[in-house]
């Protein structure tokens, strides 16, 4: 298994790429990090990230699990869906300027239509916030957005 940039595993683009770097990753886990900066996306006035984009976090963070796994594999990188979140909790309403967020995403399903799901959570210094994600990933996602339009 291969650390790979992270604009070389995710389908997004420049700023709207939220995580920094692969830490680490195998077959059901991986752990990304993200140091929240003052004049990064989504930050408010005082330099904090509100605590709900640690959705978003966890998101990109199995993005960047599938990617991998896809690059590994010598296939592309696949379109996926963020489905809904099992109760999301947070400790504290933002994560402070400066922290380095853990993000970690451990797969507890996935079948071969693309569908899975995974415990996540972020780790900081005094605060963390947990969810179970519900994502899908078609083989083709131009079929699978006609499909519901």
């Amino acid at each position: 298994m291969t650390l790979r940039p992270i604009a070389e595993v995710l389908p997004h683009d420049g700023s709207m790429i939220l995580l920094d770097r692969i830490e680490r990753y195998d077959a059901e886990s991986i752990v990304c990090l993200r140091r929240v900066a003052p004049d990064a996306p989504f930050t408010d006035a005082d330099g904090h990230l509100p605590a709900w984009v640690g959705i978003e976090l966890m998101a990109q963070t199995i993005a960047a699990w599938s990617g991998s796994h896809a690059l590994d594999a010598n296939q592309g990188i696949r379109l996926g869906f963020l489905l809904g979140s099992r109760v999301y909790r947070s400790s504290a309403d933002v994560f402070p300027a400066g922290s380095e967020l853990m993000v970690e995403a451990v797969r507890t399903f996935h079948d071969e239509s693309g569908m899975g799901a995974f415990a996540c959570r972020i780790d900081a210094d005094g605060v963390h916030a947990e969810a179970q994600l519900t994502v899908f990933s078609p083989l083709d996602p131009t079929t699978f957005l006609a499909s519901i339009a």
